[in-house]
């Protein structure tokens, strides 16, 4: 038997998490710097025009959207990518996440409880538990979830027929989906960086929507420190506000953002002390490399996935930091960028 999710069940099933009414402040901003349309979402613009093609077809024959997956690096739109084709659509979105789907009965709650063409958004979705995943099959391909009921030989199974729905998915880790899963998908996206014009512009959208001045020299010195990634922009632009309305009379300018950066430990190209502490390891106490990912976390006292995984990335991307078969080595910009003279055996690094 399947619980239908009221106000009840959601009280006692905190595994189950879907958008309801904001609940702080962080997750008001958030809800107003989103983008709602296509029209506001700023950049991926291929990515952008084949979406609204698909979406554009499907409405078209009345029919539900494809189920589709975006995958990339964090704070890059996935999640806002959603709530764009949840509004385009003008269908309800119900979001969750994998690590949240502990049990299938979790994922058939909020299958038996959603309209047609409606969208079920399921970030982290390489985290799936494959039990869940499996019921996630055959709701994919044949809208409908196969229940077992009982144990042993007096277990019976019973399919449910459940509303035409989109699942879009999102994850960070492309590989870390089984084959299975990332083949019933029939739309597959990949997001990528963005560039400093296209931060900028959602700095000065973002801005706006905060009532907070921005300057133009200002907004070009926030989106070289940004990562290239609109989430760590609003969040960095949040923070200039709380700066200039305590001490520059509340406009941002580039001296405000300079004097916040040096506050907050980022620098202009966006490392913060984090970085720059697994690079001066890297240099100072391993020449440079080439070192193990192992060594290199326990010599940080960092665990090895999050050095992987969150750091980097980005030093990969500046060309800081190369992967080689003996380990990581540091380049030669990496010591140019810390003001350390490279030595002259990492003279074929250079970029």
């Amino acid at each position: 038997m399947i619980e239908r999710q009221d106000s009840k069940s959601k009280a006692k099933n905190p595994r189950i998490v879907e958008k309801e009414a904001d609940s702080d402040d962080l997750a008001k901003f958030d809800s107003a710097l989103r983008p709602g349309s296509f029209t506001e979402y700023v950049g991926q613009q291929e990515l952008k025009k084949n979406l609204q093609v698909f979406l554009t077809a499907a409405k078209q024959r009345n029919e539900a959207l494809e189920h589709t997956l975006f995958y990339g690096p964090p704070g890059l739109g996935k999640t806002t990518l959603a709530h764009v084709l949840s509004n385009e659509l003008g269908v309800n979105l119900r979001i969750t996440s994998g690590p949240a789907l502990d049990r299938p009965g979790d994922l058939a709650a909020i299958l038996t409880n959603l309209q047609p063409r409606d969208i079920l958004f399921i970030d982290e979705i390489h985290r799936l538990k494959t039990v869940v995943e499996e019921v996630l099959y055959t709701a994919m391909e044949d809208f409908a979830i196969d229940l077992v009921l009982g144990k042993g030989a007096g277990a019976k199974t019973m399919r449910l027929d459940i509303p035409r729905f989109t699942l879009v998915g999102a994850t960070t880790r492309f590989s870390g989906l089984s084959a299975p899963l990332r083949d019933r998908f029939g739309s597959v996206f990949r997001l990528d960086f963005y560039n400093e014009k296209e931060i900028e512009k959602i700095l000065h959208r973002s801005a706006k929507l905060l009532n907070v001045k921005l300057d133009e020299a200002a907004c070009e010195c926030l989106a070289k420190s940004t990562r290239a990634t609109p989430r760590i922009a609003n969040r960095l632009l949040r923070r200039m506000r709380d700066f200039a309305e305590v001490n520059h009379a509340g406009v941002i300018t580039c001296d405000v953002v300079n004097q916040s950066l040096k506050a907050l430990g980022v620098d202009e190209l966006g490392l913060d002390a984090h970085d720059r502490r697994i690079l001066e390891i890297l240099i100072k106490k391993f020449g440079g490399g080439p070192v193990g990912l192992s060594t290199l976390a326990a010599a940080s006292s960092e665990e090895a996935e999050t050095i992987e995984t969150v750091v980097e990335p980005f030093l990969l991307q500046l060309g800081f930091l190369s992967r080689t078969p003996r380990g990581r080595i540091a380049t030669e910009a990496a010591y140019q960028h810390l003001g350390i003279t490279p030595p002259p055996s990492n003279a074929k690094l250079k970029l």
